[in-house]
């Protein structure tokens, strides 16, 4: 197996492809073993020179050639030529022409799960970023548009489901018991957005009228005995298109939109043009098999890839380095969408948990890039956190500055200017200059720096003057090839508060929220009040405006209070978990060994006055996961963090005994319905739950909440809550949970997650020699390996070593079958530079056994960065 590096491909060499491709004609003959691909291009050349096609695992078995007008002929072997990454085309004509190449590939043996492969005796693809070039040759770049017609034929008893992109066509029967469908995409698309599909399924049909009256036909295709299992992800289809008329004025552009759900799949899912391929969790849910959070999950999604059809497929990407254009713009369409459809308080926390969990965590590590980088070495490592989270975050920023209504206008210029192209990020920003006449040329600077900047707020109370001085300071810290960072807009959603829910009016502001965008590198608000006014308290970055770390020198007194004044349900929630961090590192450090009174009387305390919004309340439960810890203090320790965790939850759940009998002893809301509202009150059950798994004698009153559970999402509760808790009901529900749901991939993907996000080593040792561990199926895999990499840090890291050696055969091997999961699943190393010294070399050890033993050019590429001395962050 290769191991060196990828060589880095560099945004600053960019040229555009010196050839169009005006027509796409794609036969294919689809057998598991040795499919045919018939590709017909029509070229047009836009300079002189060679034409370079990629193409990867290929048997080409002819090759034909006509210049306009001429039949096509063979191409001789000394006109092209062939290598492992694709076939030249040494002098092609200079003027317009056809090319036909006949490949042959097997599915079967693609394990990559990238181009064309089986999933359950189906066909299944997946393009992005490069895997057309596992199909046939082709300018597999997003920049090269095309519009596609497609002809499928395959044995009908075995594959009566033929699908593609765009508007079907003909279709009928052949000889031999074969038969045939064929598509027409009227829009130009790159080819990673090309797919197919071709099984057996069921099929759950809807419609949709659009705005201005056009009928669209709907399909979901599952799974045999599935279907009634994707009614909520066809609903959540149906309000993601109306939404998307409602907020952008974007209706949908053909008569079919079909989603596929298959069990294999590297990714969540994939927006291809009116043929959206699906991970099967996120189609398929019920209210015994699914949890709220799967529910939920599944119309993010839903609503993700239908907007891409706007933002990614009509207007693309001109290059991979500008994929936050796309995913980044996305993001923030879905969570928005997400906000709308539920609370948008609780949305923008737990949008913000899984920024600072994923994204924070690489801008402090050896992994850490900007949001458009300008090289990468392996294009599947580019689908960060940075990139679609931090990507969102920016959108969100520009929204907040300009205003709901300049957005709009810009988003509408957008669409307008761009529509069939592949585009940059200064083709993005130069419409809302228009719109706006603004500069953004500072503001593309988030674009371009890597780190996360911090804000060193500093406050002065003067008396005899009734005047507050907030002095602003902004710093990035230095990371690979950065070493010195400029000064980004930061918008800094503001107010001044009485401590008694109210707004305190200054001189040059009334008593509202105000945003104050700091854009040098040091400033100061002065606030002048009227003669004899108290000190106000000051509220910052408000519904976290900006994706920046606070450093305010405040007491633990002050924080109370500021907390207790409050009036902006983020700052809330997060000034609670300011406390909450400190509490645990104190706790972890010896300096204390006891959980603070005061302070967990205060989460109690908000816990019961934010009871009337469940959802909020649960999330005041919540204690930062290790991980977010380990960027608050090095080196760290994440076996005393644990420790320190589970005294702090412990404490929280006697203090809050009474409104956790009472909640839980409340029957749960029914019959169930995955919306909203009664999502919000088993948000709070299992929260109540999880605190009772916390106190360690709880173990009878979670076993009698498992076996009662009237649906997954609490039954799954009391199950952690028992794993947590190691009592005597553990084994009983583990073992129960088994029998019960064997035969459903999904769940037992839950119950594998479970125990390796909360157990020991020896448990994932345990866990991958299961019969039904599959090294094949991502899903699985990551319910193993990522669950216990990413969540159970305490274990993973253990400082002897034994959680890398559990799980680094498996790494290895699951790397050498499916590159891409390979390495995202070396990214749980990225944070090992953080930890205490006898983890942190134990960690490297593994990582250099990893390297020495072979890793493909993706995950060696992790593995590289994150070893490099010079990458620290």
């Amino acid at each position: 197996m290769r191991t060196e590096t990828p060589v880095a491909i560099r945004l600053a060499d960019y040229t555009s492809y010196p050839f169009s491709i005006d027509e796409v004609r794609l036969e294919f003959r689809l057998d598991p073993a040795a499919t045919q691909v018939r590709a017909t291009l029509k070229v047009t050349p836009a300079g002189s020179g060679p034409m370079r096609l990629d193409g990867e695992a290929l048997t080409l078995k002819s090759i034909r050639l006509a210049a306009e007008g001429a039949a096509l002929s063979i191409l001789p072997p000394s006109d092209y030529a062939l290598d492992d990454h694709g076939l030249t085309l040494l002098a092609p004509p200079s003027g317009p022409f056809t090319l036909e190449t006949v490949v042959e590939i097997s599915p079967e043996k693609n394990t990559a799960l990238s181009g064309l492969y089986i999933s359950g005796g189906r066909f299944c693809t997946q393009c992005e970023a490069i895997g057309f070039r596992r199909i046939t040759y082709y300018p597999d770049r997003p920049d090269v548009m095309s519009s596609f017609r497609v002809r499928i034929e395959a044995e009908k008893a075995t594959y009566p489901h033929l699908l593609s992109n765009g508007t079907p066509g003909e279709a009928g029967d052949l000889e031999g018991g074969w038969h045939f469908a064929e598509w027409d995409d009227p829009h130009k698309k790159p080819a990673y957005l090309f797919a197919l599909c071709a099984g057996d399924y069921d099929v759950l049909t809807g419609s949709f009228t659009t705005a201005s009256g056009a009928h669209v036909d709907l399909g979901i295709y599952v799974d045999k005995g599935e279907a009634a299992r994707a009614a909520w992800a066809m609903d959540s289809l149906k309000r993601s298109m109306r939404w998307d008329e409602e907020a952008y004025g974007r209706e949908y552009d053909l008569g079919v939109f079909n989603i596929v759900a298959v069990r294999d799949f590297n990714f969540g899912a994939m927006e291809n043009k009116g043929l959206n391929i699906f991970n099967s969790a996120y189609v398929l849910a019920d209210e015994a098999t699914a949890t709220d959070l799967d529910f939920e999950a599944i119309e993010s999604i839903v609503a993700h890839e239908y907007f891409h059809n706007w933002t990614g497929n009509r207007i693309t990407c001109r290059d991979w380095f500008q994929l936050c254009l796309k995913e980044g713009l996305t993001v923030f369409r879905d969570q928005n969408f997400s906000a709308d459809m539920r609370s948008r308080p609780v949305q923008r926390i737990k949008d913000v948990i899984k920024l600072r969990a994923r994204q924070f965590a690489e801008d402090a590590g050896p992994l850490a890039h900007s949001v458009r980088p300008d090289n990468y070495a392996a294009i599947d490592n580019l689908y960060t956190a940075t990139v679609y989270e931090k990507g969102s975050e920016l959108i969100g920023m520009l929204r907040r500055q300009i205003g709901t209504q300049d957005f709009r206008k810009g988003m509408d210029l957008y669409f307008e200017r761009h529509d069939g192209q592949a585009v940059t990020i200064e083709d993005f920003y130069a419409c809302f200059e228009e719109a706006t006449g603004q500069d953004f040329s500072q503001f593309r600077r988030w674009y371009a720096q890597a780190g996360t900047p911090e804000i060193t707020v500093e406050e002065s109370w003067d008396e005899a003057s009734s005047t507050l001085t907030v002095k602003l300071s902004q710093y990035t810290r230095p990371t690979q090839g950065q070493p010195v960072k400029k000064p980004v807009p930061v918008p800094l959603l503001s107010a001044l508060l009485d401590g008694k829910g109210g707004h305190v009016a200054a001189s040059d502001r009334a008593a509202e929220p105000f945003l104050y965008v700091l854009d040098t590198e040091r400033a100061e608000m002065v606030f002048r009040l009227p003669a004899g006014s108290a000190r106000p308290l000051v509220s910052l970055n408000r519904d976290f405006s900006a994706p920046v770390r606070l450093k305010r020198a405040l007491s633990r007194d002050d924080r109370l209070a500021l907390v207790r004044a409050e009036t902006d349900p983020f700052n809330t929630w997060d000034g609670l978990q300011t406390l909450i961090k400190e509490e645990i590192l104190t706790l972890a450090d010896g300096s204390q060994t006891a959980p603070d009174t005061e302070l967990v009387g205060a989460i109690g305390q908000a816990v019961r006055g934010a009871m009337g919004d469940p959802a909020f309340a649960a999330l005041l439960t919540r204690l930062p996961d290790v991980g977010e810890l380990f960027l608050e203090r090095e080196p760290a320790d994440p076996v005393a963090l644990s420790a320190a965790r589970r005294k702090l939850q412990a404490a929280i759940a006697a203090e809050l005994a009474p409104e956790i009998t009472q909640t839980i002893a409340q029957p749960s809301p029914a019959p169930y319905n995955p919306g909203a509202e009664q999502a919000s009150i088993r948000a709070l059950r299992s929260a109540f739950i999880m605190l009772l798994g916390g106190r360690g004698d709880a173990g009878d009153t979670l076993l009698g909440l498992y076996r009662n559970a009237p649906n997954m999402t609490e039954q799954l509760s009391a199950l952690r809550a028992l794993t947590v808790s190691a009592g005597a009901g553990k084994d009983e529900a583990l073992a129960d949970f088994e029998a019960r749901w064997k035969q459903n991939a999904l769940v037992m993907d839950k119950w594998f997650s479970v125990q390796a996000a909360l157990g020991t080593a020896e448990d994932v040792r345990r866990l991958i020699a299961h019969p039904d561990f599959d090294l094949r199926n991502p899903n699985r895999v990551r319910s193993v390996v990522a669950a216990f990499a990413m969540q159970n840090l305490a274990a993973f890291h253990a400082p002897d070593g034994s959680g890398y050696r559990a799980v680094e055969e498996t790494i290895l091997a699951a790397d050498k079958a499916n590159p891409a999961l390979g390495a995202r699943l070396m990214t749980a190393f990225e944070q090992w530079r953080l930890l205490e010294p006898k983890a942190g070399a134990e960690a490297q050890a593994c990582l250099k056994r990893l390297i020495a033993a072979g890793l493909s050019p993706n995950a060696m590429d992790i593995a590289s960065r994150a070893l490099d001395e010079d990458a620290k962050g």
